[in-house]
């Protein structure tokens, strides 16, 4: 892959703001259509305390699977590859978001700024 440019692997500032993008898009949704109040007690909450994660895991999922990309991913220019350059599939994008939504495999990053999460999922985030 290129050290820059199209094509190269997508920097953090890039991927933390995308990251900002969806999960405030899910949150927005969770809102809307799932009655989440982020002012409520999670005690008086329930399940709707987790509506914005649960928002943000759909969206990770159809998105990364139909786009390459979630919608904060192409907004800002990247998108999710596999290794070969192939579709990225189903599963790839299930296991990618749940090990995100666990967010420890999302910030151990290896010499070349891919993920944990992108490792054990056979995929790379680039620009372009």
């Amino acid at each position: 892959m290129p050290i820059s440019g199209p094509g190269s692997i997508a920097r953090p500032g890039r991927r933390i703001g995308a990251l900002l993008i969806d999960y405030f898009a899910a949150t927005i949704i969770a809102i809307g259509f799932l009655g989440y109040d982020p002012l409520e007690l999670p005690a008086e909450a329930g399940w709707r305390q987790f509506a914005p994660m649960m928002v943000f895991a759909v969206l990770q999922i159809v998105f990364l699977a139909t786009a390459n990309g979630s919608p904060g991913h192409r907004m800002l220019g990247m998108r999710v590859v596999r290794l070969d350059g192939a579709w990225v599939g189903l599963w790839r994008p299930i296991v990618r978001t749940l090990l995100l939504v666990f967010v420890i495999p999302a910030v151990i990053w290896d010499a070349d700024q891919r993920g944990l999460h992108d490792k054990i999922a056979g995929t790379v985030l680039i620009r372009g």
